[in-house]
């Protein structure tokens, strides 16, 4: 039997939003209209779909198993509405991590806009790994790779690399008493250890823990960490990235933190080795969606400027 089908885009405006009445503004009706369409649904399904905590909601368990079944079908109706009307639906979300958001997305974004002009994207940054869910996105850069009825394409292998301001490498050059910048090159081949005399910025957001990141990179030299070296320590990635740009030290950062086409770029990429995190980012949509137009757009999009990664 079909649930009272007028409520089931309440249900789902609800959920999104967490709030009866930013729901019924949205949906411009009153907020006691909203409650009615709920508790009409709830009624014939049996069970609680929200807990009540004063001004906001909370889906139940059963509520968002609820949403995610459904959600789905709601977006293939309003599609195949508009295929019908001959518009044609561009809006999509992306949820993405906060650094990759700021550091390589945002620069990329006019490229995308002049390529694709109607597609409206929303980004929704996110400090962990975002749920793979309606709820959050439509799309989605993450390092989970398994959901049932989701698709995920590789997108990036994450390496970390030494950076510094402009300024500190002068430092480094003084201290070392080099000039031509090939000569640091030949330096920090032949001795790479030698980054342990300077400052030194370590965050704990892909380890869990300060200077993982810098004792896997001497690790990988086959060196132990000195116990000499001078830390500024950062919760992450974003914050050793600024307090390198002001002059600091030398951070670990990701590739994608550097645009090195970018002559404003703060930072520069020190000429000695990376070390792979062990942690690989995705691409994640649901499988039932994955012949729409603003998934393909963003998909192949996306692909295409991840190839400077690699």
């Amino acid at each position: 039997m079909l649930p009272p089908l007028k409520s089931l885009p309440v249900f789902e405006t609800v959920a999104r939003l967490s709030s009866f009445s930013l729901a019924a503004n949205e949906l411009n009706v009153s907020q006691s209209a909203v409650s009615h369409q709920i508790k009409i649904l709830e009624n014939h399904l049996g069970e609680s779909l929200f807990y009540r905590q004063g001004r906001n909601v909370e889906l139940t368990k059963e509520g968002r198993h609820y949403l995610d079944v459904i959600s789905n079908s709601l977006l293939q109706i309003a599609q195949a509405t508009n295929q019908i009307k001959g518009e044609q639906t561009t809006r999509i979300r992306l949820a993405v991590y906060s650094s990759f958001a700021v550091y390589w997305l945002i620069p990329r974004l006019p490229d995308l806009k002049r390529l694709y002009p109607n597609l409206e994207l929303s980004i929704e940054m996110s400090h962990g790994s975002p749920d793979l869910s309606d709820r959050t996105a439509d799309f989605f850069i993450t390092v989970e790779k398994e959901k049932r009825g989701f698709l995920f394409e590789p997108l990036y292998q994450e390496r970390l690399f030494p950076v510094c301001s402009q300024s500190y490498l002068e430092t480094i050059k003084n201290e070392l008493n080099i000039t031509p910048n090939n000569e640091l090159a030949d330096q920090l081949s032949t001795k790479p250890g030698s980054l342990a005399d300077f400052s030194l910025i370590t965050s704990y957001s892909i380890y869990d823990r300060h200077t993982e990141d810098w004792k896997r990179w001497f690790a990988n030299l086959k060196l132990p960490l000195p116990d000499s070296i001078q830390f500024h320590r950062f919760s992450h990635l974003m914050l050793a990235y600024e307090a390198a740009k002001h002059s600091l030290g030398i951070a670990l950062v990701n590739d994608y933190m550097i645009n090195e086409k970018d002559e404003e770029t703060p930072l520069v990429k020190l000429p000695c080795h990376s070390v792979k995190t062990g942690e690989n980012f995705y691409l994640a949509y649901k499988e039932s969606r994955r012949n729409e137009d603003a998934i393909k757009f963003l998909r192949d999009w996306l692909r295409k400027e991840a190839k400077a990664l690699s």
